[in-house]
Parts: structure tokens; sequence; C-alpha cells
């Protein structure tokens, strides 16, 4: 309710892998020809994204991909300054949560609160991420988990479903950085259609 009221923002936040050969949902042949699907080889070639799913009165999309793994200190700095728009990240979150004076740095908060939804993956749980709760609740961004084994309650999980399958129409890449530019094709047509979506709805009332 306060994220339609405008007064918070709601954010469903979660990790996805896109490989080098992604599932192959249908395809076709001719009569009597064998269909063949190419197959790149997946070691050390899968490209991470942590993505974002704002609900509210602003929707969007916003995404971070790398090559490597996702842990809780890339976590806390995607939540921080692309979330919560605190350009010094972790290396200020103390001084931004607790203040010290108008003079030096006083207490920073979001301009508009916002619930951060996520499941029980290692980085969310870990002490670096989770460990700053208290503090990421003193600058406007609560975080709420969900129960275990309910993906379903997490909405980010239709464009995770979407950009692999419907915005992502070579299903072989042979490069990591063509996976990359091909993960950003994708999600910047899922980004378009929840802006959009938002821009329609405001059109309509």
């Amino acid at each position: 309710m306060e994220a339609h009221s405008g007064r918070r923002d709601l954010i469903f936040l979660d990790e996805c892998g896109f490989a080098p050969t992604m599932p192959t949902g249908y395809t076709w042949s001719r009569i009597g020809q064998r269909a063949v699907v190419p197959r790149e080889d997946t070691k050390n070639r899968r490209v991470n994204v942590l993505g974002a799913e704002i609900v509210g009165a602003g929707p969007d999309l916003l995404w971070q991909r790398t090559s490597g793994k996702i842990d809780a200190g890339m976590l806390l700095e995607f939540v921080l300054v692309r979330l919560a728009g605190l350009g010094g990240g972790a290396a200020v979150l103390e001084l931004a949560a607790d203040g010290l004076g108008v003079d030096v740095m006083p207490v920073w908060e979001r301009r508009r609160p916002c619930t951060v939804v996520l499941d029980n993956a290692s980085a969310h749980v870990a002490k670096a991420f989770k460990g700053r709760r208290r503090q990421l609740a003193k600058i406007g961004v609560d975080l709420l988990y969900l129960p275990p084994y309910s993906p379903e309650l997490n909405d980010i999980e239709l464009v995770w479903r979407q950009a692999k399958y419907q915005d992502y129409p070579q299903r072989t890449q042979t490069s990591t950085d063509t996976i990359g530019e091909a993960v950003d094709r994708a999600m910047t047509r899922q980004q378009d259609r929840i802006r959009q979506s938002a821009t329609n709805f405001t059109q309509a009332a």
C-alpha cells in the first residue's frame, strides 16, 4: 500500500546466472532432418547478474553484472550506491547512519524509504551484509527476508525468466563479453517494459 501511494519503494532483489549456452525452449527443423543446437563450453565463462526491480511511484529495473562471484561486499555496495543513492558506499555507511554532527556528516537518509525483499542466499545472510541491517534501516533501507524455498514470492523471478527466454534470442554466445552484451540488451528491454507500463498506467489514470 505504501509503495503504490508513493510513500515507500518496494524493491525485489535477486541474482541470476547466464551461461554461454542458454536453455532452448523450442526449435524447428525440416522434415526428416534433426535439429542441432550449438553448445559452448561453460567453464569460467558464466556471467552473474545482480538485479533489483523497483515497485512504487517510479518503477524501474537496475542491474550489475560480473564474471565473478556476487558476494556480500558487492551486494552491500549495490544496495548502498544504486538503491540508496549513498555515493560513498560502505566506506561512509557508519557515518551516514549515525552522523557526526552537521559540520562533519549529518545523518543521511534515502529520499524515499524503501523495503528490499530478498531470499536467504549466502551473500544475503552473510555478516558483512546482514550485519549492517541496523545501519541500513537508519538511512531508509529496510530488509525483508522471504521464507525459505519461496521464489514465487520474489517478483524479479519473472524478469529473469522473460530475459532468458524472450529477450535473449541468440541462445549461444562464444565469449564472456558477448554474454555480457546480450544480458545488457535483454535487461534493457525488460527495463523499458517496466518503465513503459508505469507511463501507460499514469496516462490511463
